[in-house]
């Protein structure tokens, strides 16, 4: 038999033939307008996505590009996609993998008399894919940012406002994967020299997010919601299945990915339930979990504490990993921090953003920043304080816990805003980072230079996200 295949791959070398030769390629269809076509290349056949993701991802593939300039999704658009040549070549191609790029052209003033009629339009155009034969797998790509002054052309502010939601909404209807392009590109304006089209640079960076979605492997026979007993009610969560329901008597949230990663990993949202919510959008991509259970306002007391161990109790029973994210945006640092302190086993990484890591200082307002005294007066409460000796002699916020924390071993990251006027960073990340790095710790701070308390994370979660990813390999 040995023998036999040697032969065979001899004959193949000869014929200058691949060792898969014979062997049906997965056929990927790039639908799009200019963008896909590569406009704002100098080399539109070499740095076009489609060819940057072919050369990505190999010869077991083939990437063909059906762009067309100027196109739009609407059927009574300016210039329909539907009535396109490269349509018709698509549907014929019977393609494995489908990659939706519309939407751009349809924020010109010229269009966006239609725009009711988006929504009904889309689940046509992806309907006309997944009644082919080859019942393809079709994801739906955010349009890019626009940088364009003039509003009557292409306009970023109803891509935000209408193309973007709608997308996100047939997503959620049809169960389709969603891809946000818009995100990765927010502050890469230098990588759109005309404002619209992206460059090289720019069009790698969507060719190396799409080779990614497409290698990486993935559980579609995971359900956590399956798992889960109590009564829920289901909302979409921007185009993913968000479950609401009571546990314990609190109000708790699971947000499912399309898939799941073969960790069936997970991040838990401490505070602020979608506020921001670029990072976990990312990560639901990537068949991450969201989980939530509302523990407002206990400030991270033993209490709260006890309540999120018995939740993660129910996330494990229901099939989720051993370890996982914490997200603490602002007040969240405190749940967060003090709950890794006493369940170090049970952490992959921390992201803090502006995080309150002492509460004298927040709520409190015993150093610079203004605290909040109708917080404080519930913190006291949660801690059964009552005198001023008690105040002074309070240690159970996560600055006085960076010993427990720091033999957790796992990566933490802070993103915060150097002006922060509300949670001063050299009453909070400053002291609490030169403390971690004293014992060792692995922790990183992203600075914005400039920065307030609001708005949290960044625009482009990326940084964030890839650290997050290292950490779960």
């Amino acid at each position: 038999m040995k023998n036999i295949l040697s032969i065979i791959l001899f004959i193949q070398v000869s014929l200058g033939l691949s060792p898969g030769f014979g062997q049906s390629k997965i056929k990927i269809a790039c639908i799009g307008n200019s963008i896909t076509l590569g406009r704002g290349s100098y080399n539109q056949p070499k740095d076009a996505y489609p060819a940057q993701l072919q050369a990505l991802l190999g010869e077991k593939y083939q990437v063909t590009n059906y762009g067309v300039s100027g196109t739009t999704l609407l059927r009574k658009g300016n210039a329909p996609y539907w009535n396109t040549q490269q349509y018709q070549h698509a549907l014929k191609s019977q393609p494995d993998i489908v990659f939706i790029k519309l939407g751009t052209n349809d924020t010109k003033l010229i269009n966006r008399g239609y725009l009711n009629e988006f929504v009904d339009d889309y689940k046509a155009f992806v309907r006309s894919f997944t009644q082919l034969a080859s019942q393809p797998r079709v994801v739906l790509l955010l349009p890019v940012p626009s940088f364009k002054a003039d509003t009557a052309q292409i306009w970023d502010q109803i891509i935000t406002r209408k193309i973007i939601p709608d997308i996100q909404q047939v997503a959620y209807d049809l169960d389709l994967e969603v891809i946000d392009l818009h995100s990765l590109l927010i502050d890469k304006a230098q990588y759109l020299p005309d404002q619209v089209h992206p460059d090289q640079r720019g069009l790698a960076i969507i060719a190396n997010r799409l080779a990614e979605l497409v290698k990486q492997k993935q559980d579609r026979e995971y359900d956590v919601f399956s798992k889960i007993d109590s009564a829920k009610k289901i909302t979409s969560f921007y185009g993913y299945q968000c479950a609401d329901f009571k546990y314990n008597g609190r109000n708790c949230k699971i947000v499912k990915p399309k898939w799941s990663d073969k960790n069936h990993s997970w991040i838990w949202r401490a505070r602020f339930w979608g506020t921001e919510p670029q990072v976990e959008i990312a990560l639901l991509e990537r068949g991450y979990h969201i989980v939530y259970c509302d523990v407002a306002e206990l400030f991270g007391n033993e209490k709260a504490v006890s309540l999120w161990n018995d939740y993660y109790s129910l996330l494990r029973k229901a099939g989720l990993a051993k370890k996982g994210v914490l997200e603490g945006m602002s007040r969240g640092g405190v749940y967060v921090y003090n709950w890794a302190a006493e369940n170090p086993k049970k952490v992959a990484f921390v992201y803090a953003d502006n995080p309150v890591l002492d509460l004298k200082s927040w709520p409190g307002g015993k150093g610079k920043g203004p605290g909040s005294a109708t917080n404080w007066e519930t913190f006291k409460k949660d801690y059964q304080i009552t005198s001023e000796e008690g105040v002074a002699s309070f240690a159970n916020s996560p600055i006085d816990k960076i010993k427990k924390i720091v033999k957790g071993k796992y990566p933490m990251l802070h993103v915060c805003g150097d002006a922060d006027e509300t949670v001063p960073m050299e009453e909070n990340t400053l002291p609490f980072e030169q403390k971690v790095k004293a014992l060792g710790g692995n922790i990183t701070v992203i600075h914005k230079p400039n920065g307030h308390h609001h708005p949290h994370s960044l625009p482009n979660p990326t940084p964030i996200v890839d650290l997050i990813l290292k950490a779960r390999k």
